[in-house]
């Protein structure tokens, strides 16, 4: 049995059986996604605006906490930067979501502080991780990534190092590193790019992950390997993508352990 694989059933398990409360910094699209991604792999989401409650949260029950830069304003942001600060003073892992950063100047700005306080873990496409490494090449079309997710492997890896942080890069093939292991899941569909939110929302997943994982990078891989395969299992029953977003949720609420055990595609390279 694949080791890999084993890790990542038992990190689903002990979601579902420890029930971490995630608080979501997200952008105002995906609050409900996130929400119901969530809970349906056995998670418990809050949404939060206001500074003293994020910081009371934080040091009081919270068990991981997403950053999202979707939909950045100048008041968020300074939300954003205070709460990392009080989830380092409380020991609450977080997820940096560093979306279209390198298209938008005030946002790769904001990324840019926003790493100073280093997050567990990173989560973003192939131009993102390209952008927020400071590489060069670093090309999309909106929040859509214009590269293959294995152009930021090197990239990936010089992030990890830098910040201490587990990166995921995802895209058809997933990448998981700590700059020094690198980690690929291939289980996912297409139509998982084709719905609003499932790229946000995973960010919210990697947190959960977080919460009941030894370490960050076995928080990544089962994030990918959770997601990939619900998103493949809904696809083979709905093609069309409104009919795939209910099948996403339905297919994290009946996922098990043993499930990933049998169907993930994990490989170590």
């Amino acid at each position: 049995m694949n080791t890999l694989n084993t890790t990542a059933a038992a990190v689903l398990q002990r979601i579902r059986d420890q029930k971490p409360l995630i608080l979501n910094l997200t952008n105002n699209v995906v609050q409900s996604i996130t929400a119901n991604m969530l809970l349906a792999v056995g998670g418990v989401p809050v949404m939060l605006t206001h500074t003293q409650e994020i910081r009371d949260l934080l040091h009081s029950c919270a068990n991981g906490m997403l950053v999202n830069v979707g939909t950045l304003s100048a008041e968020q942001a300074e939300t954003m930067l205070t709460a990392v600060t009080d989830a380092a003073e409380a020991g609450i892992p977080w997820v940096l979501d560093p979306v279209a950063v390198g298209l938008l100047t005030f946002r790769t700005q904001v990324c840019k502080q926003l790493l100073q306080t280093p997050p567990a873990m990173i989560r973003g496409n192939a131009s993102e991780i390209i952008a927020l490494a400071g590489a060069q090449g670093a090309l999309c079309r909106g929040v859509e990534s214009a590269a293959e997710s294995s152009a930021a492997l090197p990239a990936a890896k010089a992030l990890a190092s830098h910040t201490g942080a587990a990166v995921l890069v995802t895209g058809e093939t997933d990448y998981m590193t700590d700059g020094q292991r690198t980690i690929t899941c291939t289980n996912g569909h297409e139509l998982m790019t084709r719905v609003t939110g499932v790229g946000c929302a995973m960010g919210a997943l990697c947190a959960a992950c977080l919460a009941c994982a030894d370490n960050a990078l076995e928080a990544a891989v089962a994030t990918a390997a959770i997601l990939g395969l619900a998103g493949e299992r809904a696809a083979a029953q709905y093609p069309h993508p409104g009919s795939f977003a209910a099948a996403l949720l339905d297919e994290l609420d009946r996922m098990t352990p043993q499930d990933l055990e049998f169907s993930a595609r994990l490989t170590e390279i």
